[in-house]
């Protein structure tokens, strides 16, 4: 094992026997299914690599008449997002339907508590305007810092460092787009007595980066114990179309573009999965800092936050906490 580290490539280190892999998530799903007692399978289809893979692997195995596509834009999606979702379900010739959330999410008062939590650093902020959060600081050594970056209808770029309410106010009012996309995907899933699958890589899971009740609740997780260089992998493998073998990670949560490692991760994803497995697997900071060409200080602090986000982002990997044990109920936790 030790040589094999020391050895191998970053590519080395994530690659795959393709065909097992898929073969071993299709069975998992069929296996899944006949303990959830469903016919088939509901996937959110956004376009990205995660769901596109996860939404390929169950038409493969289960068969197109049995997985539905949902396209589930809002006022601050991509375009890209819509058209990539259907060429996949296209692609794969599975039925899919599109559902703009934007007038659930409007009268819900999502854009409404974001906008009234953003005009207390900027009273202009309004109509024509665009948003996102961004995180700084960390890797440079000092305290990490959530950034809220606008941009005015005349293109200039304007930002602040957000206070502890605004940041809550502003993730809980867009946290509405994840569990109102689920809300949809549940109504589709009981109509046609399937099951969600959710679509969660490991570098995802692991850290905690879901919404609780959001995109963090599904029936099965098929890709959960695969990094996300792994997934490209299998998208190219599996000859998914171009634009969506090559689709840059975003959160299409924000008006303005945002990428997670902006947003969340201390790294690049093809980087922060080589960390988590270099974690993972025991390696010391300093083979993450020479792999990566990166200090060691820099190297120690991407460990330390995977094992903060671990612990702050705990709970929402929990099911609801019980005053008392209840006997009866035959939980997945009994098998």
């Amino acid at each position: 094992m030790s040589n094999f580290f020391v050895n191998a490539s970053n590519e080395e280190l994530m690659a795959l026997d393709y065909d097992a892999e898929i073969e071993k998530i299709g069975q998992g799903i069929k296996k899944a299914l006949r303990q959830l007692r469903k016919r088939g399978a509901v996937v959110a289809m956004s376009g990205g690599i995660d769901s596109s893979v996860t939404s390929s692997v169950a038409a493969k195995t289960l068969g197109k008449d049995k997985v539905f596509g949902l396209l589930l834009p809002e006022q601050d999606s991509s375009s890209k997002s819509s058209s990539l979702g259907q060429t996949l379900a296209e692609h794969l010739g599975i039925e899919f339907e599109l559902h703009n959330i934007a007038p659930s999410l409007e009268a819900i008062g999502c854009y409404k508590w974001r906008d009234a939590a953003i005009k207390k650093l900027f009273p202009d902020y309004g109509p024509g305007w665009k948003n996102k959060i961004a995180i700084s600081g960390g890797t440079e050594g000092l305290v990490n810092s959530f950034q809220l970056i606008v941009k005015s209808p005349d293109g200039k770029m304007h930002q602040s460092r957000l206070g502890v309410q605004e940041y809550l106010q502003i993730v809980a009012a867009t946290n509405f787009k994840q569990r109102t996309r689920k809300m949809v995907e549940y109504f589709h899933a009981d109509r046609l007595n399937y099951a969600v699958l959710g679509t969660p890589n490991r570098v995802e899971y692991d850290q905690g980066f879901f919404v609780r009740n959001g995109d963090g609740a599904a029936d099965i997780k098929p890709i959960a114990h695969l990094y996300k260089t792994q997934v490209y992998a299998l998208a190219r493998y599996m000859q998914l179309p171009d634009a969506i073998c090559n689709v840059i990670p975003t959160t299409d949560t924000y008006s303005l573009p945002q990428g997670q490692d902006e947003f969340y991760y201390a790294l690049p994803y093809q980087q922060m999965d080589i960390a988590l497995f270099l974690f993972n697997h025991k390696r010391p900071a300093q083979e993450l800092a020479e792999r990566l060409a990166i200090s060691l200080a820099q190297a120690e602090f991407v460990y330390r936050d995977i094992e903060t986000k671990r612990r702050t982002t705990a709970p929402l990997h929990w099911s609801p906490i019980l005053i008392e044990k209840v006997d009866g109920p035959i939980t997945n936790y009994d098998h």
